[in-house]
């Protein structure tokens, strides 16, 4: 064992000045001081605690097992480490077998070992933010007072790293509490199960996420903007082996492009202006999990090159730094975009195209798959009744008629805000044509006063205007006849028309009121 000397500080202080310089991840620096000071001093065991709150824990250590680590933690004023990081100042304790404030909280202290215990804060901008502390044998020449005067230095050193060894397990943890808070809600419409419709387009959409999601292969879903897309790539992640790890969505569009490398792979304190501190990037914080690059067809070239490689090597480059980082990390991206097009008119690299087509998935537009769009509604239906608090019962022939005729440019995400603004404007428990946007009648201009309110314009399209005309009075008399059960007067006041003149129109447009009464 060594004993303090001044050459022997002196060779700890290089050494670990050495390692601040050869280091760059703060875990990697404080691992290495601990075995700087095992190595020149001769110290047992070590440990580094970070501060949460009103608790600390173990983050590096030198001697200990992990459950042995697991076990270190200790309130703020809790046993002799709990004590120096809520007063901020230094203990020594020269027997811990005869000290009572002595926790042996790892349990790695055998019973009756004449051991002495030193233990510094580490204080960052006037506050306690961890611990270190050491083991030491003591023998006759020992000058522990000497150690616990280096130990002070070395904290002091170190004190920048750890606050960012803290920093960076905050953000770990926040990510992690953030993913879990959302979790149930995600799981919702995460599963195959829960996207909506069974055409035969959308079954092999379900076999090939079946397909893929066990294995750990790059995804590039394809479909026009409101088909589903991040939908089917949460489905991905769900069944996938991932599925209990992060999900971090990246909207290529949204970001200007001066700052999409930045926030995809972090920058360091003062790589730009405005860079204050280091961050960590989207592909950082994804470390383990699934990353979801929806609009990938919007990236610029200059990101393209550097997403190329990442893809290729799952190695990046934070913004002013020249260290290699690798991650773990599945990759999905989605984009509604002609990628071939933009191919040949040099605005997407091939080699970045054939690297995300691995396996490609299309969606269908909801134009091409009207079999489901009645069961897509009733799924709207019902999720909207539920936010608003109504009780929208069912949807009328006529109005789904309308629903189906339509060509639906804004595919289900258009259906579903449509079915959101039926349910709104209902008043009877019913959606009718009438409560549907004027974008789903066959073309715009002229009004006509009607006793439901305004009568959107039908058009002439190739049935007519009086065939028109005729289904939608057609509807609103039915509609009023189903409120009342079959009651004529009634229907009529609704309709703020005479008994008389409604017998007349029933009889013209054969309808029988001892249809509703049932």
């Amino acid at each position: 064992m060594n004993e303090p000397t001044l050459q022997t500080e002196l060779a700890v202080l290089n050494q670990i000045s050495r390692a601040l310089i050869r280091h760059h991840e703060v875990g990697e620096i404080v691992q290495e001081v601990l075995d700087i000071l095992y190595r020149e001093m001769g110290l047992q065991r070590g440990t580094v605690t970070l501060r949460s709150g009103n608790e600390l824990r173990i983050a590096a250590s030198h001697g200990l097992s992990d459950a042995e680590r697991a076990r270190g933690r200790y309130l703020l004023g809790e046993g002799v480490t709990g004590k120096v990081a809520q007063t901020g100042k230094s203990a020594l304790i020269p027997d811990i077998s005869a000290d009572p404030n002595f926790l042996n909280r790892t349990g790695t202290r055998k019973s009756g070992e004449k051991i002495a215990f030193l233990c510094a804060p580490v204080i960052h901008d006037d506050k306690v933010i961890g611990t270190m502390s050491i083991d030491r044998q003591v023998t006759p020449v020992s000058d522990l007072k000497r150690d616990l005067n280096l130990l002070e230095i070395v904290t002091n050193i170190l004190a920048d790293a750890i606050d960012g060894c803290r920093q960076k397990i905050a953000e770990r943890e926040h990510l992690i509490e953030e993913n879990r808070r959302l979790q149930e809600e995600l799981e919702k419409i995460q599963k195959p199960g829960n996207i909506v419709g069974n055409c035969h387009a959308m079954r092999e959409v379900y076999a090939m996420i079946g397909q893929v999601a066990p294995s750990s292969a790059t995804v590039l879903i394809r479909g026009s903007s409101g088909t589903g897309k991040e939908l089917v790539a949460r489905a991905i992640r769900y069944a996938s082996r991932r599925r209990d790890r992060c999900f971090v969505v990246v909207n290529c569009a949204a970001l200007p492009e001066n700052l999409v490398e930045s926030e995809l792979f972090g920058h360091e304190k003062g790589a730009f202006t405005g860079a204050v501190a280091r961050r960590i990037g989207r592909v950082e914080a994804a470390d383990g999990g699934t990353i979801f690059l929806d609009e990938i067809g919007d990236l610029g070239l200059s990101m393209q090159v550097k997403l190329l490689r990442f893809l290729q090597e799952r190695t990046f480059q934070r913004v002013g730094s020249n260290e290699e980082r690798k991650v773990d990390v599945r990759v999905l991206a989605a984009t509604g975009r002609d990628l071939e097009k933009l191919m040949a008119e040099r605005l997407f690299r091939e080699d970045l195209y054939y690297r995300l087509n691995v396996f490609p998935i299309q969606l269908p537009d909801l134009s091409d798959r009207k079999s489901d769009l009645p069961q897509l509604a009733e799924f709207f239906l019902e999720k909207f009744n539920r936010d608003h608090k109504k009780n929208v019962r069912r949807i009328s022939a006529s109005a789904m008629n309308m629903l189906l005729a339509y060509h639906w440019p804004g595919n289900v995400r258009e259906l579903e805000n449509t079915v959101e603004r039926a349910v709104l404007t209902s008043r009877d428990g019913v959606i009718h044509s009438y409560n549907l946007p004027p974008a789903l009648w066959e073309c715009g201009g002229a009004t006509v006063g009607g006793a439901a309110g305004t009568l959107p314009p039908t058009g002439g399209g190739e049935e007519g205007l009086a065939a028109a005309m005729a289904k939608y009075e057609r509807e609103l008399i039915c509609d009023a006849l189903k409120m009342h059960r079959g009651n004529v007067a009634a229907a009529a006041r609704r309709l703020k028309s005479t008994p008389r003149i409604l017998h007349y129109r029933l009889a013209g447009l054969g309808i029988d009121p001892a249809d509703f009464r049932r």
